[in-house]
């Protein structure tokens, strides 16, 4: 049963995706039309009205496909403020490719069947998952293959709190992504400075021991696992001839953005993060202790105890607020964001951490790069930023991460059929 509360939270501006939101109200208009209900229908119109309603809805996707389409090609002049889609939706992020849209909607139609619903119209996870696939289709058969895919951790690839475990079905997933020459790798918000990375491997060891084991992967490919840790703060690379993560020296992925950042002033915004959750542990009376960590700190249940979500969120905007309003908050990058049972405030963000691993990857650009998370709200939620620097798709679980990834697999294979196809067929005209 839906409740007041889950409605009201919902609708919370920080919450929603206006870009989502946007479309969900263009198809309002064809679901009233079309797929509504009539005490009238008389045989054959349900087939009818089921075919209007999918043909008007794949005309709205194919129009805004144009849209982002009309967008990308003003990115590429500098004047992508003069996009009709930016003046429909001011909060529109970059664009790395474009969306096949149409093609999409009718994909997941087929799982989903939106146009045959009658009492239920087109609804945020039905958009979610169509630019999903839209952006999957978009990264196979482009200008420049797919190179690197990134994951977040927690709930993307495993349950929150979790580990990553041999039997979880992501594994093989991952194993086959490495076996066509594409990085993997995990940006995470978890902040494990020690240099011998055995707190991450312990966290990913499902992943580290079928790499270390496999048989089919080569030396290069094993060496395709990467770990950018505490968002965008320590880099970890698998070493094959260790069977464990390898220290990178930050020399050689640091970017020239973050290396004129002063100890000092990163101090300075951990201090104000602190002093923001420490007074909001005491003015909401939480069962909680404050972590600092090396380039981070959090506020954490105790045990057996559990913050409210309404308190995680107080939380989170209260820090965002402080630190954006604060001078040193100018010039350090930062991420306050919920975990889900937890508020942290690190220092830099994913669109950082996603950037450092292209450069240090021989300069990946963002039309060459995946970037798979859960958290995309606009605030409070730390894989929004990485949509300013790859790719992205929104997942709600790991087992949506799961599948995510087999259509990319399955798209991967056809465009590789298609290709020797199309290559026999010129060898055979000639």
């Amino acid at each position: 049963m839906t409740s007041r509360y889950r409605v009201e939270y919902a609708l919370k501006s920080h919450r929603r995706d206006e870009f989502i939101e946007w479309i969900k109200g263009l198809l309002a208009a064809p679901f009233v039309l079309h797929a509504g209900p009539s005490t009238l229908i008389r045989a054959g119109d349900e087939s009818r009205n089921q075919a209007e309603a999918r043909r008007r809805y794949a005309e709205i996707f194919f129009d805004v496909e144009r849209l982002v389409e009309q967008q990308i090609y003003l990115q590429g002049l500098g004047d992508e403020s003069q996009g009709r889609l930016k003046h429909l939706v001011p909060s529109i992020g970059r664009f790395f490719t474009k969306l096949p849209l149409e093609r999409a909607f009718y994909v997941q139609d087929e799982k989903r069947s939106i146009s045959a619903r009658r009492l239920v119209s087109p609804s945020f996870n039905d958009i979610r998952l169509i630019l999903n696939t839209a952006q999957t289709m978009s990264l196979v058969g482009g200008r420049e293959p797919l190179k690197l895919v990134t994951f977040d951790g927690d709930v993307t690839l495993y349950e929150d709190g979790m580990s990553l475990t041999p039997e979880n079905p992501i594994v093989e997933r991952l194993l086959f992504l490495l076996q066509n020459n594409i990085y993997v790798g995990i940006v995470t918000a978890a902040g494990y400075s020690e240099i011998s990375g055995e707190k991450y491997e312990v966290r990913l060891k499902g992943l580290i021991d079928a790499v270390n084991d496999s048989e089919i992967l080569t030396q290069t490919q094993k060496e395709s696992l990467l770990v950018m840790g505490g968002e965008s703060n320590f880099l970890f690379r698998f070493d094959s001839s260790t069977g464990h993560l390898k220290w990178i020296d930050p020399q050689e992925w640091t970017l020239p953005e973050i290396a004129h950042w002063s100890e000092e002033d990163i101090q300075e915004v951990l201090n104000i993060g602190q002093a923001v959750l420490e007074n909001e542990k005491n003015k909401l009376n939480l069962p909680a202790t404050i972590l600092r960590k090396e380039r981070g700190v959090g506020i954490i249940p105790l045990p057996g105890k559990k913050i409210c979500r309404e308190s995680l969120e107080e939380i989170v905007l209260t820090a965002q607020r402080k630190l954006e309003t604060s001078a040193v908050g100018k010039k350090i990058h930062f991420c306050a964001f919920n975990g889900g049972a937890d508020v942290w405030v690190d220092i830099g963000d994913k669109r950082l951490g996603v950037l450092s691993l292209q450069k240090y990857l021989n300069d990946i650009n963002g039309f060459q790069t995946l970037h798979v998370g859960d958290q995309f709200a606009s605030v409070g939620a730390n894989d929004f930023k990485a949509r300013l620097a790859a790719c992205t798709v929104w997942i709600a679980s790991p087992a949506e991460t799961v599948d995510i990834i087999d259509e990319l697999l399955a798209y991967l294979i056809e465009a590789n059929m298609y290709s020797r196809v199309r290559k026999v067929s010129v060898i055979g005209d000639v």
